[in-house]
């Protein structure tokens, strides 16, 4: 999603968002994010030694979506775990703030 084109919905919006952690697009990920919860900088997750593979998507309602999104830290597998909440305002979804579960995944 790029421009002024918006995500149609919350799922879509976190598919989104989660492409431009993946790329470290730090200007979208501030300008999808409400500004009630949004922080001045993204620092965390967006340095070049973290690497985004994969999204999961467990659940989705009109306002929240859990997923499982996997990434490496210096060759070791992680998971985030969480339950977005969106809410939509003029039009446009906004990312709120999410519960969130972070863990090691098995070696295998």
């Amino acid at each position: 999603m790029q421009g002024s084109t918006h995500a149609p919905g919350a799922e879509k919006l976190m598919r989104s968002r989660f492409s431009a952690y993946a790329l470290q697009n730090n200007a979208y990920l501030l300008q999808t994010w409400h500004h009630t919860t949004r922080p001045e900088t993204i620092s965390k997750n967006m340095d070049d030694s973290v690497q985004w593979t994969r999204l999961r998507i467990i659940a989705a309602t009109d306002n929240t979506v859990e997923f499982i999104a996997t990434y490496k830290i210096n060759g070791k597998a992680h998971q985030l775990h969480e339950q977005s909440h969106f809410v939509k305002e003029n039009g446009q979804w906004f990312y709120i703030d999410g519960e969130q579960y972070d863990k090691l995944l098995p070696s295998r």
